[in-house]
């Protein structure tokens, strides 16, 4: 069902034309979307996955329907990229921990980009295209819905709830106007800082620890002290929020204000099967996503983009933040190489002890 209330009811029902920043999960699950409704979409992609996508086209499920498209307008390099348009926007859609590489590449077209959609997870990327960007041009958006890349070219949409998208830029009308008459559940947001804080809330929950721990969500948060854990990380997050005057808003299909509220009222015997469902039901099938890249061996984690966040602006504003220290600087350690995986995979209680002690 396409909830559309927050969009202009006069608004025609034209082809728009995208620049999507990179062909995983977000940015085919947009741009699928999109090519569906014979909207015009050019992907940047890297040399491998883009020849891929070219020879193989794009696979796009959800319960209901499957759509494959051939002929991709696929290319490798901006110069290529831009000599497709006018577009009406970009999208934004690589990992947090490639967005400064990418904005050197930026840098050189920088008069020439259209306004872009950032949809990367975290609460700074914004700001940094902005580095380059005339600050109005940067719109913000999050996805909500749980998405899963089988491999190059074939998404499948595992748990389908929507896109926000900040209402700041006259663009945000015509693309979230476009998604929506794709089938897409979409919103449109007054303020950025609410709409990408309150899904860092949503993010942060059993992620750092489940790849720390190699557990699932659910094991995560069905052991009472890893569960006390997860609701000091958010009690944290929510009090740096509160200092920056950021308030909380409910995302697409993403009750947001229930799961604050359980976090900071509920007894936890009350607030565990809230938050256990809130959980699951939100990534579907995958395991999160610190946890993916982890375990892909990608010598990467988006954990600095998320909590480590939390700690920057932490300290801004005088809040300690001493779980999600604890989760950023253990999950950057394995990954970085500096802490041996195998001191807490299966083992809660070594990270634990280690909460306990400080």
């Amino acid at each position: 069902m396409i909830s559309n209330q927050s969009l202009s009811s006069n608004q025609e029902k034209t082809p728009i034309r995208l620049l999507i920043f990179g062909a995983g999960a977000i940015g085919s699950y947009i741009g699928g979307g999109l090519l569906a409704t014979n909207h015009k979409i050019v992907f940047l992609e890297h040399p491998t996955p883009a020849e891929k996508l070219r020879q193989q086209g794009l696979t796009w499920s959800n319960e209901t329907v499957s759509h494959h498209f051939s002929n991709l307008l696929v290319v490798e390099n901006l110069q290529d990229a831009l000599a497709q348009g006018p577009f009406d926007a970009a999208i934004f859609a690589l990992k947090a921990y490639d967005t400064s590489s990418a904005i050197e590449n930026l840098r050189a077209f920088k008069a020439q980009l259209p306004p872009m959609i950032c949809f990367q997870n975290g609460v700074e990327n914004e700001n940094t295209l902005r580095q380059i960007y005339p600050s109005q041009e940067v719109i913000a958006g999050v996805i909500t819905s749980a998405i899963g890349r089988l491999d190059i070219g074939n998404i499948l949409v595992e748990k389908e709830r929507g896109i926000g998208i900040a209402d700041t830029h006259p663009v945000s009308q015509k693309i979230s106007s476009a998604l929506a008459e794709a089938g897409f559940n979409l919103r449109l947001y007054a303020d950025e800082r609410s709409l990408k804080w309150s899904k860092l809330i949503t993010n942060l929950l059993a992620n750092a620890s489940c790849a720390i721990l190699d557990m699932s969500p659910a094991q995560v948060l069905a052991h009472p002290g890893l569960y006390r854990l997860e609701i000091e990380q958010l009690r944290e997050t929510l009090r740096v929020m509160k200092a920056l005057k950021i308030k909380i808003v409910n995302l697409p299909a993403v009750p947001v204000h229930a799961l604050v509220a359980a976090v900071q009222f509920l007894h936890p015997s009350l607030s565990q099967p809230l938050l256990s469902r809130i959980a699951g039901s939100g990534r579907g099938g995958k395991m999160p996503s610190f946890h993916i890249d982890l375990f892909s061996k990608k010598g990467k984690s988006e954990v600095d983009y998320l909590n480590g966040a939390v700690i920057r602006f932490g300290k801004q504003v005088s809040i300690p933040t001493p779980v999600n220290t604890l989760l950023n600087n253990t999950l950057l350690g394995i990954t970085n190489g500096e802490i041996e995986p195998n001191e807490f995979i299966h083992k809660p209680e070594a990270l634990l002890n280690i909460w306990r002690s400080n």
